[in-house]
């Protein structure tokens, strides 16, 4: 316990799936969390939760694509909270089709939630955790940010580009000497509810269990808390000497294709 006692953290797209888990370690091992998301009902549920376990948590509606709202939120944080010392870029979306078959606006769409997000919460957060003497950054990209897959180029791309901008801004951070350290986490098949939006005009959302049967050597698909264990390590202390490393959550699919 108190692995990240007296930290605040901002955690988005926390209303559901990896995002809410990992807001929810954050807050059991010590941490004060704001959390953000378009969903309201929901995030303020999350909120409430956490609270009524012990924790501290703060929910704001947050539209991650918009400079404007990014800008109050890291503001609102420092007049509250006097410092931040974790961000975890979290919000997603999953847009999925044949590339002839995605709009131009289907791809903008994509890569502002995924992309444009993780840019404009970096920039805000950086020189808040600057000024108060360090911190840590985690961009959730993905398995598909390492490798293709059919029907997924939108997000293939968005996710890759999430993979290679930690690594740079783990480069400035290092080279500034600012004890700020910026990592990805790439999860395989995990059961949250982004998989309900990722087939247009499915009726269901795919069969993970037989996806993980075919794909995932342990046999097994991940939960939320197995990336939010990992996220919370690398928000301690714990993880210290970590920068600019890509950890890869995924059952084993992986192994051998990178």
């Amino acid at each position: 316990m108190g692995r990240v006692s007296g930290k605040v953290a901002l955690v988005t797209g926390a209303a559901s799936g990896i995002g809410r888990a990992s807001a929810e370690a954050l807050a059991r091992e010590g941490a004060t969390v704001v959390l953000t998301d378009v969903q309201v009902d929901k995030g303020v549920e999350v909120a409430v939760e956490i609270g009524k376990a012990g924790g501290v948590a703060h929910f704001s509606r947050h539209d991650v694509t918009n400079e404007i709202e990014w800008n109050e939120i890291v503001r609102r944080i420092e007049k509250d909270f006097g410092r931040l010392d974790i961000l975890v870029n979290n919000a997603g979306i999953a847009v999925g089709g044949m590339v002839t078959d995605l709009t131009l606006d289907d791809f903008r769409r994509q890569m502002a939630v995924n992309v444009d997000s993780v840019f404009l919460g970096t920039k805000t957060a950086l020189p808040l955790m600057r000024k108060y003497g360090g911190g840590s950054i985690v961009n959730i990209s993905s398995v598909a940010g390492l490798r293709g897959a059919p029907r997924l180029s939108a997000y293939c791309a968005s996710k890759g580009a999430v993979r290679l901008f930690t690594k740079a801004v783990a480069l400035e951070c290092a080279a500034m000497k600012d004890g700020i350290r910026v990592n990805s986490v790439h999860p395989g098949i995990i059961d949250t509810p982004i998989w309900g939006q990722v087939v247009p005009g499915a009726n269901a959302p795919p069969d993970l269990d037989a996806m993980t049967a075919l794909r995932v050597p342990l046999g097994v698909k991940g939960q939320p808390m197995d990336i939010a264990n990992v996220v919370l390590f690398l928000a301690s202390d714990d993880s210290r000497y970590v920068t600019g490393e890509e950890i890869v959550v995924d059952g084993g699919m992986t192994v051998g294709s990178l």
